[in-house]
């Protein structure tokens, strides 16, 4: 199906990181974000079957100030940090709670679907990450976290504490986690950081996805 066919699909997340950063370098067009003039791409759609800090082309190619640190916060708690009471405190409701209960009352539910932004809440406090969509299909959860922007070229650093979620919540439901799907409205990299995405594809050939 040509639906399907629009879905990349990539083993590990350094493969998906390469692939969404090559996206952009290609098809991207100048544009501004608040933080300074961006390079900005199509919306991108992936799966990632395999996520881990210890992905080989991470540790060679990415930040590693960075990696390490967020490799140790690998615990449960600390991958509640980052979006915080926006999953487990929101306006008083655990929304990963709610997931977790919803998806073992009604696996075939396409319901389970949270939002982490706030109605009227300042602009500069809107969240990159708007929602995330669980569902269980073929026997394992899948889900879905939804971008409304991203700057790619640390992409990464979220998408594996989001594994940690997912692998949470199908825990609780006594399945395995399936892959991770990616959906970045405006995928950017900064101009400031040009120098360096060019460097990192320079080293690396191009890859297809499965």
């Amino acid at each position: 199906m040509a639906a399907e066919r629009a879905v990349q699909r990539w083993d590990t997340c350094g493969q998906a990181w390469i692939a969404v950063l090559r996206r952009v370098w290609t098809f991207g067009v100048a544009g501004m974000e608040e933080h300074g003039p961006i390079i900005e791409g199509p919306p991108a759609l992936f799966e990632i079957a395999s996520l881990s800090w210890e992905d080989p082309l991470l540790r060679e190619h990415g930040d590693r100030a960075r990696l390490v640190r967020r490799a140790h916060e690998r615990t449960r708690g600390a991958t509640r940090s980052e979006y915080g009471p926006r999953l487990r405190d929101r306006d008083g409701v655990d929304q990963i709670r709610w997931v977790t209960d919803l998806l073992r009352a009604r696996p075939w539910t396409t319901s389970a679907w949270i939002s982490l932004t706030v109605p009227g809440e300042p602009a500069d406090s809107v969240p990159s990450l708007a929602a995330l969509s669980f569902r269980i299909r073929g026997y394992r959860l899948i889900m879905t976290a939804m971008f409304r922007s991203q700057d790619v070229f640390r992409g990464y650093l979220s998408y594996i504490p989001l594994r940690a979620v997912q692998t949470e919540v199908a825990e609780d439901l006594g399945l395995p986690a399936g892959p991770l799907r990616i959906l970045i409205d405006v995928p950017h990299v900064a101009v400031a950081d040009a120098e360096r995405v060019a460097a990192v594809l320079t080293a690396l050939p191009e890859t297809d996805a499965a």
